[in-house]
């Protein structure tokens, strides 16, 4: 995941500057010189374009790449731009030693969350070798559904950690179309049953029966992002019964019912789980 976003921002950079070249051809005396300087800022290992048309098929070429790898990774980058300042001192340049700093800046979106960016790199290259390190992040996220997003959000700045913020923003949509998919599918298959208390985006789906009045489960399905990045979802049981079915329960089943459901996501999976649970309760109303 972190050299294909790598790869899509070397790839918009050089696609912004194919089109510049399209846009604006050299004259025939200039064209020799234009792509030998075209060359040395991509660091290009051909020879470079004869014509307007080479630079077209280039473009061409790239943007397909580009598009692919949007594909695999659900993020798109829309609009990006770099500024880069020397900080190498005198005394630095005489032992070698070169100090940038690259400010970068982008927006895009992953699915329909939709964000910017505003990050520092910091290079230091000796005879030896070359550290980079991101040295300022600023994260904007535009107003989402996806409320649960802000906390991590919030950690990928404090760290300063850029790949962890798309990595981990990738696999969040995921599990957060799924979860939609998934509540969207019980709702319309059980609609007199089943309810989702704050919409289609709802991190919770209850469950009433029509034959037992006053019992009602309630799934609250969360998705969480622990502090290395790795997503995952946390569903959970809640009961609502009346006093006077807890009263009568020996067995304590009701109270036992969250362990057991969990016990249950485990043996069979998070769709066929929920659908035994909506069955059991509503089992009279299906018959």
């Amino acid at each position: 995941m972190d050299a294909e976003l790598a790869e899509e921002r070397v790839l918009q950079a050089e696609i912004a500057a194919v089109r510049r070249a399209c846009e604006n051809p050299p004259a025939p005396w200039e064209e020799k010189s234009r792509v030998k300087s075209f060359q040395a800022i991509h660091q290009f290992t051909s020879e470079g374009w004869t014509s307007s048309k080479d630079l077209k098929n280039q473009l061409g070429h790239l943007e397909s790449e580009l598009s692919f790898l949007s594909t695999l990774t659900g993020i798109n980058i829309r609009n990006y731009s770099r500024q880069t300042e020397d900080l190498t001192s005198t005394e630095m340049a005489e032992k070698s030693i070169r100090k940038v700093l690259q400010r970068h800046r982008l927006s895009g979106n992953c699915h329909m969350v939709t964000f910017q960016l505003e990050f520092q790199i910091l290079e230091i290259q000796n005879k030896e070798r070359l550290s980079s390190a991101v040295t300022d992040l600023n994260i904007i996220m535009e107003p989402t559904e996806c409320s649960e997003l802000s906390e991590f959000v919030s950690r990928a700045e404090d760290r300063k950690d850029l790949f962890m913020f798309f990595r981990s923003l990738h696999f969040f949509v995921e599990w957060f179309e799924y979860r939609k998919r998934t509540f969207k599918h019980f709702k319309e298959k059980y609609p007199d049953a089943v309810y989702l208390s704050e919409g289609p985006s709802s991190c919770s789906m209850g469950i009433r029966s029509a034959s037992r009045p006053g019992f009602e489960l309630v799934i609250v399905w969360r998705i969480q992002i622990d502090e290395d990045g790795k997503v995952f979802p946390k569903l959970d049981l809640l009961t609502k019964v009346p006093q006077r079915a807890l009263e009568l329960d020996k067995n304590r089943a009701i109270e036992a019912a969250p362990l057991s459901f969990r016990t249950l996501l485990g043996v069979l999976g998070i769709e066929a789980a929920l659908e035994s649970l909506i069955k059991s309760l509503c089992a009279e109303e299906n018959n």
